[in-house]
């Protein structure tokens, strides 16, 4: 089992990037998918939330509209968006796949620096 991030990086205040989340080794598309970002001497923090049944999409208050969570069910891929960066964004950005109560995988982490 596996989730491997990529995308990460330095850009620009106000710039974007996208972060990629690609699953193997489960049924991808029986797991909500959500990602979580841990800024330097912080606690984790959740991102956004994708459910796999619906496709209905939920975001942390200083993501919405600036941040969309989307996944390529051909690929077992999902995918983080992210416009409007600021420096408060930058943090560790990690995707987690979670089915009911017993079954979940994190990623390694994709590491995203906002700075001019």
């Amino acid at each position: 089992v596996q989730l491997v991030e990529s995308g990460g990086g330095l850009v620009q205040p106000g710039g974007s990037l996208r972060l990629s989340c690609a699953a193997s080794g489960f049924t991808f598309s029986s797991y909500v998918m959500k990602w979580y970002r841990q800024a330097p001497g912080k606690t984790r923090e959740w991102v956004a939330t994708l459910t796999n049944t619906d496709g209905r999409t939920v975001y942390a208050d200083p993501m919405k509209g600036r941040f969309t969570i989307s996944r390529d069910k051909a690929k077992d891929t999902v995918y983080l968006q992210m416009n409007s960066l600021k420096p408060g964004d930058r943090a560790v950005y990690c995707c987690h796949a979670v089915r009911g109560c017993r079954y979940e995988y994190w990623g390694q982490g994709a590491k995203v620096t906002v700075s001019s």
